[in-house]
């Protein structure tokens, strides 16, 4: 099978930094499901890892990619609910083979078929965002629980592939006043997330507390919620100040041990979570099934209207050409949306 990956770690203009290579065909093990992918998405986590994790033995090459749309094309014996010729989606595990090859063995706990109202290239660019959405919302920051008054939540690098995605989950919860920042508030930045459903949009090259006190100021409500997607060490002090008491910061980004002053949280009794989405698929977690199941009610939205895809290029085929381009794109952190890659060169 045609695959594209990379024996040494190496900065994305370097030749051997994504290579074309022809790999042998995978066996589904027990739980697995083989999958022939038709598209793939490209997120942060590819070239973190890109950078940091070479080939173990030098000879087997490390194979990216953490986002995927597909056909079911065999099954293991343990496999329940999906069939040979199954479309589906999924992020994968990051422990195992990614998905920048023709076919693919993903548990199938965590993928699930996918909507049946985008075609493969929309599909593939939501499942890692909306699964990393998800858990913020519902499971680090829990907003589904009893909500008895209205409250705002704040969402930084908001037009970003995880921020794009959760902007519309929590549009959907009524009680929720939305506020994401972009660095461009009233350029194509503020434009993407006003139409994404964000209320407000601030700029988050100034500081953030100030910006929420004076839309306070003019009736925001509370802010109860924050989830940071990028450079959290510089917004720290504003989440504080400006977060309720009692309220629930949520962050994703990496960063050194000494770069936040966490004892500065217990003077308001603010509460701190972590989202990895790789979390349940690496440790197989005892409800793994979430994701799958999460999956499934993320299509649901999709397919009724409630949530677009957020799909901003189609690169072209899956190739380490192609591959390095959407590389150098997402390291230029100045993404909006989504990159795919769809097909294979003939």
């Amino acid at each position: 099978m045609k695959a594209v990956g990379y024996f040494k770690s190496l900065p994305i203009t370097e030749a051997e930094s994504l290579l074309d290579l022809d790999l042998p065909m995978p066996s589904p093990g027990p739980k697995d499901l083989l999958v022939e992918v038709s598209a793939i998405a490209v997120n942060p986590v590819d070239t973190k890892v890109r950078v940091r994790r070479a080939s173990a033995d030098g000879s087997t090459p490390v194979i990216l990619g953490w986002d995927a749309a597909g056909t079911v094309r065999a099954i293991g014996p343990e496999v329940r609910g999906f069939a040979v010729g199954d479309r589906v989606w999924y992020a994968g595990d990051i422990t195992r083979p990614g998905s920048n090859a023709q076919f693919q063995c993903v548990d199938h706990r965590i993928a699930a078929r996918a909507p049946a109202s985008l075609g493969d290239a929309e599909a593939a660019a939501l499942p890692l965002t909306a699964i990393t959405a998800w858990e913020l919302l519902f499971d680090r920051l829990q907003v589904q629980q009893a909500p008895q008054r209205p409250v705002s939540l704040l969402v930084t690098g908001a037009a970003g592939g995880v921020g794009s995605i959760l902007v519309q989950l929590a549009r959907r919860h009524e009680h929720l006043t939305i506020i994401g920042t972009s660095s461009e508030p009233e350029g194509e930045g503020g434009q993407w997330l006003r139409a994404l459903g964000a209320h407000h949009v601030i700029n988050h090259r100034e500081p953030l507390a100030p910006q929420i006190a004076a839309l306070q100021r003019d009736g925001l409500p509370p802010l109860r919620y924050v989830t940071s997607l990028t450079h959290t060490p510089q917004h720290f002090k504003d989440f504080i100040d400006a977060l309720e008491p009692q309220g629930k910061l949520a962050m994703i980004d990496d960063f050194g041990p000494a770069d936040l002053d966490v004892m500065a949280l217990k003077g308001k009794s603010l509460s701190l979570h972590w989202e990895l989405m790789f979390t349940r698929s690496m440790h197989a977690t005892h409800d793994i099934g979430a994701q799958g199941q999460l999956l499934a009610e993320v299509a649901a939205l999709v397919d009724a209207g409630a949530v677009r895809t957020t799909l901003s290029e189609v690169v072209g085929p899956i190739s380490a050409q192609t591959l390095k381009r959407a590389h150098a794109l997402q390291e230029s952190q100045r993404q909006r949306g989504k990159l795919v890659l769809q097909g294979w060169p003939a």
